[in-house]
């Protein structure tokens, strides 16, 4: 039920309201500004959720007139925005940290914090391990921008969590906004890594280099009527990849070992490279002198 892209993403979407929902509570109870961070936090997963939620929806239409290509690049812009998210919950943090230095409040009822970032830490972790292999299962970069961004949240949680530990064994509310400053730099580290990938997608960067290997043993693997090949070109939109490649054969195979021919390496690539369009030109081998 929860192992499609949209069922993965329908599971996170609840289990973060929940969250949220819970947060809102003992932030009341206990007046904890790293708690209202994380609560800020999870606020902003829910909306990255619900983005992720239309925009896979988007992204799993077939190709139509307008988008003849499909609508994977959906999934793409999808993790950007998620990345600008997870930045902007760093910021919460850091800014929520310096304020807790500056004003020196106090947290009351701390052991309903602790109990609350422990269950929060829990949940993350096993949401964050569901949505990773979901992820890589589906392709889906849109799926793994969620995954890392829950994923940024248990280190989070768990950050505030220790700081919440600590200030109740010694009193010491300083100790709680170190921690949360220091967390919020994994987080900018987990935004920059989901950036860097979603714009390669979006500035049609070509497959992994063991991919395109993958492509051309395919190719080679053919006997004598294929002379070679040139022009490979492959880039990726959203978990869709797109191949094309001029493919040299010999001139006195006939239309048809030709089109039987094509059909089978486009078949081998899409079997190893699933989701894949694949795009063959087929030339003579003696072109040149004719």
């Amino acid at each position: 039920m929860f192992s499609t892209k949209s069922g993965a993403s329908r599971l996170a979407l609840l289990v973060i309201i929940g969250l949220v929902a819970a947060k809102i509570t003992v932030t009341a109870i206990t007046g904890s500004v790293s708690i209202l961070a994380q609560l800020m936090d999870s606020l902003l997963d829910l909306i990255a959720v619900t983005i992720t939620f239309f925009a896979i929806n988007i992204a799993t239409k077939p190709a139509d007139k307008e988008h003849p290509f499909g609508h994977g690049k959906v999934e793409n812009i999808s993790a950007v925005v998620q990345a600008v998210l997870i930045f902007t919950a760093a910021g919460i943090v850091i800014y929520s940290a310096i304020d807790r230095i500056v004003s020196g409040a106090t947290i009351e009822m701390t052991e309903a914090g602790i109990g609350m970032m422990a269950i929060s830490v829990i949940v993350s972790i096993l949401l964050s391990r569901h949505l990773f292999r979901v992820a890589k299962k589906t392709d889906s970069p849109a799926l793994e921008a969620i995954a890392h961004n829950i994923a940024a949240d248990v280190y989070s949680a768990a950050g505030v969590l220790v700081g919440l530990v600590i200030l109740r064994l010694t009193g010491f509310d300083i100790i709680d906004p170190v921690l949360a400053l220091a967390v919020s730099v994994i987080i900018i580290w987990s935004a920059c890594k989901v950036m860097r990938k979603s714009f390669g997608g979006l500035m049609d960067v070509s497959l992994p280099e063991d991919e395109e290997n993958t492509i051309r043993s395919i190719i080679t693997s053919y006997g004598e009527k294929v002379k070679g090949f040139d022009n490979l070109r492959t880039r990726k939109a959203g978990s869709q990849r797109h191949i094309s490649f001029n493919l040299t054969m010999s001139s006195d195979t006939s239309l048809k070992e030709v089109h039987a021919i094509c059909y089978r390496i486009e078949q081998d690539i899409k079997a190893g490279l699933p989701n894949s369009t694949v795009t063959i030109h087929v030339e003579p081998a003696d072109r040149e002198s004719s």
